[in-house]
């Protein structure tokens, strides 16, 4: 009697076990979903704004203290399943409509890089054909003008540059970037603008990248030359959208096209920036912000 016992359990357990496997079998592949779904999460919502969305279903424990039939767990996974759909179909709206935004912006400094050399023109026909500096396109990769003082710099002017202290840390990209801020500080823009340049060529895989790709185009929109700096911001924003002054740029991509009387295009890019960073958009940059969208006229 016993041995038959035994054989019964024996004959129980082997019957559930295909069960019991394809049952785990499919919450490892949901668990990973999930996982893999957070992922793309953060590179669509690079700074979050309680948009990473978490399932609504848990996992199941492992246990069931309860007697609970497998098919609830079948159910807790299907709900799962639907919970992963909709979050997907959310997400690609989303990048969706970064997308169109991305090509509109595009397609409006495109616009305003024709007009910039358009405007051009008449200034280098009236030299005979001088070498006269011109707009850099905000869209196209290539290289900004080259960052040169207009006059040669006075006895005066570069005793005070020879005065700014230059870092030597034995860290050449923060020694590069904390001498450009420096620079950059005390006015001296031309300057700090072949060191800042000089730096991000060197190092531009480097995790601080994005800071000094940005001081670089404030040195050009401080220096009265917006339609650089408009390129600079462009790119950064662009190239490394998750870098933390990636905010920042599109910020000052606003201004620079405000000073350059592109009020439409300005109120783009500050839209981009609400839709792309809402933390950053209505935290450390909330007031500037809201003062760039009042300059800029924007509705």
């Amino acid at each position: 009697m016993r041995h038959g016992l035994i054989l019964i359990g024996a004959s129980a357990l082997a019957l559930s076990m295909p069960a019991f496997a394809q049952d785990v079998n499919v919450e490892g592949r949901v668990v990973k979903l999930e996982k893999e779904m957070r992922a793309v999460q953060r590179k669509v919502f690079p700074e979050g704004a309680g948009k990473v969305f978490e399932p609504e279903i848990k996992t199941p424990s492992a246990s069931n203290p309860n007697g609970t039939s497998s098919s609830s767990a079948v159910s807790d996974l299907i709900a799962r399943v639907d919970a992963l759909e909709t979050q997907l179909a959310t997400l690609t709206g989303t990048v969706e409509r970064q997308g169109n935004s991305m090509r509109s912006m595009e397609a409006r400094l495109k616009t305003v890089e024709n007009e910039l050399k358009a405007q051009a023109m008449p200034a280098v026909a009236a030299s005979g054909g001088a070498d006269v500096p011109r707009p850099v396109s905000p869209v196209i990769a290539v290289k900004p003008d080259a960052p040169k003082p207009a006059v040669k710099p006075s006895a005066t002017r570069t005793a005070a540059v020879a005065a700014i202290g230059r870092p030597a840390t034995g860290d050449g990209f923060e020694d590069g970037y904390n001498y450009g801020y420096r620079l950059w500080e005390a006015k001296f823009f031309p300057e700090a603008q072949v060191t800042l340049q000089e730096t991000v060529a060197k190092y531009p895989k480097n995790n601080r990248a994005s800071y000094a790709r940005n001081l670089l185009g404030r040195a050009w929109l401080d220096d009265k030359k917006p339609a650089t700096a408009v390129k600079i911001f462009y790119d950064n924003y662009k190239t490394d959208p998750r870098g933390e002054r990636a905010p920042e740029s599109l910020y000052f991509l606003g201004q620079s096209l405000t000073d350059l009387g592109k009020n439409v295009e300005a109120c783009e890019a500050f839209g981009q920036l609400q839709t792309a960073y809402p933390d950053a958009a209505s935290g450390r940059l909330a007031e500037r912000l809201s003062s760039g969208r009042t300059r800029a006229k924007c509705k």
